[in-house]
């Protein structure tokens, strides 16, 4: 169940990531605007949570090893949310990578 949790901590934190892109990519007035909108205190809200889920979960007895190897799945969830919000093409390298990826965290749990 806590390795559950760590994998939605760690979409969550990829989500955190969409924010603060969208944040960025917009026209700011000023250096305070900037960091200071709705998408940028979202996202860092977002990824604050991620981190105490985090502690959570390692202190439910999760080991650190453990959370570190499905914390790359960030590198699924980010290209593929990436792709749903800003249309960024995923091409054939970096599914490939994903995949292999993928096939490390199995091949650790297994």
């Amino acid at each position: 169940m806590f390795y559950l949790v760590v994998i939605l901590s760690v979409f969550t934190a990829s989500v955190a990531q969409m924010l603060l892109k969208k944040g960025a990519s917009q026209p700011h007035g000023s250096f305070l605007k900037e960091y200071l909108n709705p998408w940028v205190i979202g996202g860092y809200a977002l990824l604050g949570l991620s981190l105490v889920v985090n502690v959570w979960a390692l202190s439910k007895g999760i080991q650190v090893k453990e959370v570190s190897i499905l914390e790359s799945l960030s590198y699924l969830f980010v290209p593929v949310l990436s792709y749903l919000c800003f249309k960024e093409r995923l091409n054939w390298k970096k599914a490939a990578s994903i995949a292999i990826i993928l096939v490390g965290i199995l091949i650790f749990f297994a």
